[in-house]
């Protein structure tokens, strides 16, 4: 078998028992690299440590990995302009995360009829977000549902998970004091009057 040495240099190709034999000098082991090339390739290292830094740079990369959700906001023809502001505000703030969003508007009965009125409520709703949205499927009818998917426009700035809050719940640190309910510092005694 073609053997590399534990700093990576070529030591030959010599039989298994030698190789076997000078990993156990070194304090190291033999791991197969190539069984299948003509001869087999191994190499003499630390296999614990290997594993190691191969679990250490997987955990890295995930880390650095971001998902994308696809979040799903419901709305009907005749949503009032209330809920639709509301409902923009999430649209925003998931978009803001980075995530995208399925615009559904569902039909009932026979507004079935006039699905332009779901059209104009998805146009509205597009030209409200259209600063920090860009639409990536165009409205299309599924059954009793159109559909329609936008996603974060590119230059977004995503919030670090950092800026979050955290442990602290979204509190402001006066508020979580120890029992003076956020009010003014307590009084030293000598200052009381009486």
């Amino acid at each position: 078998m073609r053997v590399i040495g534990a700093d990576g240099s070529q030591v030959g190709i010599i039989p298994t028992h030698e190789a076997l034999r000078l990993a156990e000098e070194l304090g190291l082991e033999l791991v197969e690299v190539n069984p299948r090339a003509a001869p087999p390739v191994c190499k003499i290292m630390d296999f614990g440590k290997f594993k190691y830094e191969t679990s250490k740079k997987e955990k890295a990369s995930r880390r650095h990995q971001s998902t994308i959700v696809l979040k799903e906001i419901k709305l009907r023809p005749k949503t009032d302009d209330h809920d639709l502001d509301f409902k923009v505000k999430h649209i925003r703030g998931f978009l803001s995360e980075g995530n995208k969003c399925k615009l559904v508007i569902v039909f009932r009965g026979r507004e079935i009829v006039h699905p332009e009125t779901g059209q104009a409520m998805l146009d509205r709703v597009v030209k409200t977000v259209a600063d920090v949205a860009m639409i990536e499927q165009r409205p299309m009818m599924e059954g009793r549902r159109m559909v329609m998917i936008i996603g974060p426009r590119v230059g977004v700035i995503r919030p670090s998970p950092a800026a979050g809050g955290g442990a602290g719940g979204g509190r402001p640190p006066a508020a979580s004091g120890g029992g003076s309910g956020g009010a003014s510092p307590p009084i030293p005694a000598t200052a009381k009057s009486g």
